[in-house]
């Protein structure tokens, strides 16, 4: 089974916890969602099916199963906010995060610590994402600094709103 199947099935991006971490998140940032936003924050992820990676190649393509979802259910408006939540693909598209990104990054807040490193550690997850922040953050530290790093720069981002900002490129 693939990482991305497996994120999605009992890892970090979970059908059911991920997305509630994200109302949570857009509640804090936006209010109440309206109920074409609630099930764009419901599939937005769902792209991770499949997927052999997270932010690799395959992994960066994610966002558009719930973009093309969106967008054939609600309207092109909702295939962008749905599509945009990815820094990776509003960027490669010249265009700004929406307003999902953002509640997407802050959900981080709304998942406990132990939760998340253990859904990370089960899906396979948290070797790719430490992997990738290898550069900044020292490997020899325990999965839960380097989770309590990298939500505290996730947040920051959040409630920033800057598109620019990558935790994990941030030394430590």
């Amino acid at each position: 089974m693939n990482v991305g199947t497996k994120s999605l099935l009992f890892g970090v991006h979970q059908l059911v916890l991920h997305p509630y971490a994200v109302l949570r998140a857009w509640i804090e940032l936006y209010g109440w969602p309206t109920w074409r936003e609630l099930v764009c924050i419901i599939i937005h992820d769902w792209g991770y099916w499949g997927k052999p990676n997270m932010d690799g190649k395959e992994g960066e393509s994610h966002p558009l199963l719930g973009a093309n979802i969106g967008g054939r259910l609600f309207g092109h408006k909702y295939w962008l906010l749905c599509a945009h939540h990815s820094r990776h693909w509003s960027k490669l598209n010249g265009e700004s995060p929406s307003k999902l990104c953002w509640a997407d990054k802050l959900s981080i807040k709304y998942m406990p610590t132990w939760l998340y490193l253990l859904l990370g550690t089960l899906s396979g997850e948290i070797k790719e994402y430490r992997r990738k922040s290898a550069i900044n953050f020292s490997i020899f530290k325990s999965n839960r600094e380097w989770h309590e790093w990298m939500k505290a720069g996730m947040i920051r981002m959040a409630e920033q709103r800057d598109a620019g900002a990558m935790p994990y490129m941030q030394k430590e």
